[in-house]
């Protein structure tokens, strides 16, 4: 029986999923967390906050969505100084990039209210808001009067380490090592395959594709990655009262 996956319909998925479309569901990462904790899914590549906060997965080594460095789809949007921004507006698709913010915010000293937002139209009527995904990079690409805080790039220059948004968690009751393989193997082909993924994929122009897919998107999970895991989750720990869970990885192997 084939068994059903859940990612997120971004430009930045598309390597992680080649060849196993057909068998993926593709949701804003909210509704793909829910929808994996349900069980509707045997694995999701989802927010790393899932796996931190909910004990229910094994995590695929060797695959994620990271950055080490600037991400280009992850920033605050922001008119005045940050010390003077009192209320941030936050896309709440992605957990990983919010605690993210909540991060920076703490290693800055800076404590704004953080208040839902989910109408991209008026994105550009904000002070300062948190943006994401391909909705993100089509504000960051138009025309706008923010200055713009990577949250990639923030990270890298606090820690020196990478940032991982998002990973495939799988769900204990439905591991095996025929669903590892797969979804190892559709890494290995999408990155094999990235330049026939670039060409073909429609989300806004071949030249950012190529540069984001190429130099901003990382989709590695080795040792670096994984220190990078573990710093967040001390960071984290200092700004929310929630239990956080290391990390089990598995491999294909």
């Amino acid at each position: 029986m084939t068994k059903r996956l859940g990612s997120v319909p971004y430009l930045n998925s598309a390597p992680l999923t080649f060849g196993i479309e057909d068998q993926t569901e593709f949701l804003p990462p909210s509704q793909l967390a829910k929808r994996l904790r349900a069980g509707d899914f045997a694995a999701g590549l989802v927010s790393i906050t899932e796996v931190l906060h909910h004990d229910l997965y094994y995590v695929l080594d060797g695959v994620a969505v990271a950055c080490d460095g600037p991400v280009k789809s992850v920033f605050l949007a922001y008119k005045k100084s940050l010390e003077e921004v009192d209320v941030i507006h936050c896309d709440a698709a992605s957990l990983s990039s919010l605690n993210l913010l909540k991060v920076i915010l703490a290693h800055h000293g800076l404590s704004p209210r953080l208040e839902p937002f989910d109408d991209y139209s008026r994105a550009e009527e904000q002070s300062a808001i948190l943006l994401i995904g391909n909705p993100g990079i089509d504000f960051l690409r138009s025309s706008h009067e923010h200055q713009i805080l990577d949250l990639g790039q923030e990270w890298k220059e606090v820690t020196g380490l990478p940032f991982v948004f998002a990973v495939w968690a799988i769900r204990r009751d439905q591991s095996d090592l025929d669903l590892n393989r797969m979804l190892f193997q559709a890494k290995k082909e999408g990155k094999a395959k990235l330049t026939d993924i670039i060409k073909n994929n429609t989300d806004f122009d071949f030249d950012f594709r190529d540069s984001y897919l190429r130099e901003y998107i990382k989709f590695e999970l080795g040792e670096s990655e994984k220190e990078g895991v573990l710093e967040f989750v001390r960071r984290l720990s200092y700004v929310m009262p929630e239990p956080i869970f290391i990390p089990n990885y598995v491999s294909a192997n």
